[in-house]
């Protein structure tokens, strides 16, 4: 066997299947938001989503049309970007929420390096508060945060979901407390539509 070839391959292979994760490049925006992430794809740490799931946040969001996305649990921005990206192209606008100083001020810095600022509303304070205070209504929630108050987090936005909303849980493969009696409790309702996929993201859309 020429291992040579065999590593050459899988290495391309790699390579051709995380360039495959971001969207076509088309516009100016794209290839300054690509760049970004490209420059940083090995540095999100501090509670940040893999790369895969940001792409599926974004699929989620142009294939559907979402323009009003909330985001609970901001870290340093990852996520943020990718359904920031997205909104960008539907017109649309976030506002996300982190409730460490720190981390808020870093997403900040990352949003204005990728180009998009503009389509973000970073909010600092603690999600238990912020959350049920929000007014107007939603088509895309993201929730990231302390997975113990999950589905508090749900039942406050849950009359701000339109019809055709979707919810996004992560990390709901650790099956903590919380973590349970979220996906029992949102599974168990007859007006959303819920499956958990192997990364452990749970996606719900509103039916009525």
């Amino acid at each position: 066997m020429n291992f040579r070839l065999f590593f050459a391959v899988i290495l391309i292979s790699s390579t051709n299947l995380v360039l495959a994760q971001f969207p076509e490049v088309k516009t100016d925006l794209d290839r300054k938001v690509k760049s970004f992430l490209e420059e940083n794809e090995r540095r999100w740490r501090d509670l940040n989503v893999p790369l895969s799931d940001g792409k599926l946040l974004y699929d989620i969001i142009v294939e559907n049309n979402y323009k009003t996305a909330v985001e609970i649990g901001t870290s340093t921005g990852h996520s943020a970007i990718w359904i920031a990206w997205a909104l960008s192209k539907t017109g649309g606008k976030l506002i996300t929420i982190e409730i460490d100083k720190d981390r808020h001020q870093t997403a900040k810095a990352n949003f204005e390096k990728a180009g998009l600022s503009g389509y973000i509303d970073a909010r600092l304070g603690n999600a238990h508060e912020l959350v049920p205070a929000l007014n107007g209504k939603y088509d895309f929630v993201f929730s990231d945060a302390d997975k113990e108050w999950y589905k508090n987090y749900f039942i406050s936005i849950d009359p701000k979901i339109v019809t055709g909303g979707c919810f996004v849980a992560h990390n709901v493969n650790q099956r903590t407390y919380g973590i349970r009696e979220f996906l029992e409790y949102i599974e168990s309702l007859a007006n959303y539509k819920t499956t958990t996929n192997r990364a452990g993201v749970s996606i719900s859309y509103k039916t009525k």
